[in-house]
């Protein structure tokens, strides 16, 4: 089996791994504890989390994904490697619609949405704000956290089936 597929098949395991990761560690913790803060560190915890995750670190994991992983289908398929190759494009398919454009047109601007609003001291409309801005986005994250779940699975199961010739 040539080294490079193997190669973007273990780094599209990584990165569908990493962003999976990610959006689940929101799911399980992140929100829960930021839901039974104060609303107004919530506020403030969030606004801080949204505009320190555009970073180097993070990129790989979100942008290229799909781009490792359309890459991996297509030397897959030009290697006979079929199976493998449905596995790579479906899984790019999936977090690409359900992970990268959630994000992208959902999540995004309610994260700029929220940046730009000013931090009440007001107890009660901090209240409002945090319950109008984390039930929404919570559900669109549980949205990213399974594709990008599914799209983990479907990398997997493409690099189990790699040996395998034309399927």
């Amino acid at each position: 089996m040539p080294h490079a597929l193997s190669a973007l098949a273990l780094v599209s395991n990584v990165f569908c791994g990493a962003i999976f990761g990610f959006f689940y560690a929101w799911v399980c913790s992140t929100m829960w504890g930021l839901d039974a803060a104060d609303p107004v560190v919530a506020i403030q915890a969030m606004q801080a989390m949204n505009a320190s995750v555009r970073n180097a670190i993070f990129f790989p994991a979100f942008f290229l994904t799909p781009v490792v992983l359309i890459s991996a289908a297509l030397v897959g398929w030009r290697l006979g490697r079929h199976r493998s190759a449905r596995g790579f494009i479906g899984a790019a398919g999936v977090y690409l619609a359900g992970a990268f454009a959630v994000t992208m047109t959902v999540n995004v601007p309610m994260n700029e949405a929220l940046a730009a609003t000013p931090v009440p001291v007001d107890g009660e409309e901090a209240l409002r704000i945090w319950n109008a801005y984390s039930g929404p986005w919570q559900n669109w994250n549980i949205i990213r956290t399974f594709a990008s779940g599914l799209a983990l699975l479907m990398s997997g199961y493409a690099l189990i089936h790699l040996k395998e010739g034309s399927k």
